[in-house]
């Protein structure tokens, strides 16, 4: 029998009549989480719950299940609607779950609030201080009038 003949054992499309996959493989597979190994740590840290119950890692996931989770600074929730196994490309991994609406616009607002008030430590133009800096900081504390004087 030749290796052309045998049917693939790693497939990259979902199926969505498998019955079941472990939590955090499906969480790799669906792109949220670069490894399965940050995916279980979140898992361990009660940042992802399924159908409002906190989960482990282990848990199998089916379609229809709501995923609820934390990615990066931003809260999500998606709808499981394929299974797979394998880490596939992001538009086969998009297939794996809906987000829901009410998850979408918490997202939107989370962004408009990020882009309205951005990180204070980012509009800082210029690093520490230069030695010349220093000098002049220094220079102007020393000659600065004093209420004691």
């Amino acid at each position: 029998m030749s290796s052309s003949a045998r049917p693939s054992a790693r497939s990259t499309s979902p199926s969505p009549d498998q019955g079941s996959l472990r939590l955090d493989k499906w969480l790799w597979a669906a792109r949220f989480y670069k490894t399965r190994s940050i995916a279980v740590e979140e898992i361990g840290k009660g940042r992802v719950t399924v159908n409002g119950q906190a989960a482990k890692a282990s848990r199998d996931v089916r379609v229809g299940d709501l995923v609820k989770f934390r990615q990066g600074q931003v809260d999500r929730e998606v709808k499981v609607a394929g299974l797979s196994s394998v880490r596939g490309p992001a538009p086969v991994a998009q297939t794996l779950y809906e987000e829901t609406a009410d998850s979408l616009a918490a997202r939107e607002r989370a962004a408009e609030a990020r882009r309205l008030a951005p990180e204070p430590a980012s509009t800082i133009q210029q690093g520490r201080p230069t030695k010349q800096d220093r000098r002049k900081l220094a220079e102007w504390d020393r000659w600065s009038a004093s209420i004691d004087e």
